[in-house]
């Protein structure tokens, strides 16, 4: 399913095509997902965000420095997408955006798997002296900003979006760590 939703998206599947993918009979689907096609892609959106933030924090805890391992795991994100050749973009992203109303259980998912990764984010910048209001503000901002130059990369074939807006959002962070201990760590 998570590859399915990175591919094809929410609407661009069938059941018919995960359980051929799958090789598994209907039967099996319903019995682990009674909540069907809905249920399977929550538990798709929890797997990716478990994904995510876990690789984050593998890759702070080999990095002696913070901010140069959210620059590998942004850059991790780089690879994946230049080596399905610009097919595969962030699960979170593509079934955000074909989400409607009516799919109440799908966006409260995606809720919590953007809020878990802001989180992550945000403890990071904290971790570099960055006061919890600020550092709540540069995660979203984090976020927000990286979800849409992956778009813009896929769509373009080219990371080179991404690579500029990872770049930059980790020379912002610097910067305003940079004006923090200026001001003598009062903001």
């Amino acid at each position: 399913m998570i590859d399915a939703l990175r591919n094809r998206g929410y609407h661009g599947v069938g059941v018919n095509d995960l359980l051929a993918t799958a090789q598994t009979p209907k039967g099996v689907l319903y019995h682990h997902f009674p909540g069907g096609k809905a249920e399977l892609a929550v538990k798709a959106i929890e797997s990716v965000a478990e994904q995510l933030g876990g690789g984050l924090e593998k890759i702070i805890q080999r990095a002696s420095d913070p901010l140069e391992a959210m620059t590998q795991w942004m850059n991790s994100a780089q690879k994946m997408l230049q080596k399905s050749n610009f097919h595969a973009g962030c699960p979170l992203a593509t079934i955000a955006l074909e989400s409607t109303e009516e799919d109440v259980e799908i966006r409260a998912a995606l809720n919590k798997a953007f809020t878990l990764l802001r989180s992550k984010i945000t403890k990071v910048l904290g971790s570099l002296g960055l006061p919890d209001h600020s550092a709540k503000a540069t995660a979203a901002l984090i976020v927000s900003a990286y979800e849409g130059a992956l778009l813009q990369s896929r769509v373009a074939q080219d990371i080179e979006i991404m690579r500029q807006t990872s770049e930059t959002l980790i020379s912002l962070v610097r910067l305003n760590l940079a004006r923090l201990n200026d001001a003598g760590g009062k903001e």
